[in-house]
């Protein structure tokens, strides 16, 4: 069975995409600790972050750099932080946060009730931004 971040790779989930490659997808988080909270995640299902070949494993490190990039000069913030959980969805994925203090990336905290509206403004402001 496909997990729910491939039905989104396949197009049958919608979400607010904001970079993508032939092997990668980076889209908002829609239960976010912060405004900005992306996710990055290979194409290909692969449950466990690091049973991912080290060739594509290097290559998604880069991807999520660039997204990074991205997010902090879109969102006001001092870092963006990365996260590797991978209990949440069987498929391997990386939380990009940013962050002014480390509590920041607490999962523990609420997460943000943001609207469709805010989602795709986020979006778009991180979309515009060059790495």
């Amino acid at each position: 069975m496909s997990s729910l971040f491939t039905k989104i790779i396949k197009g049958e989930i919608p979400c607010y995409k904001i970079a993508e490659d032939d092997s990668f997808l980076a889209f908002l988080d829609i239960n976010p600790l912060m405004r900005g909270h992306a996710l990055v995640i290979p194409k290909v299902e692969i449950d466990y972050l690091f049973d991912i070949d080290d060739d594509v494993l290097q290559n998604m490190i880069i991807f999520a750099k660039n997204v990074a990039s991205k997010i902090k000069n879109a969102i006001p913030c001092d870092r963006v932080g990365v996260s590797v959980i991978g209990l949440e969805v069987p498929h391997a994925h990386i939380h990009l946060i940013p962050i002014s203090k480390i509590d920041d990336m607490n999962f523990n905290n609420s997460k943000l009730a943001l609207s469709s509206k805010e989602m795709i403004n986020i979006q778009q402001d991180i979309i515009g931004h060059k790495k």
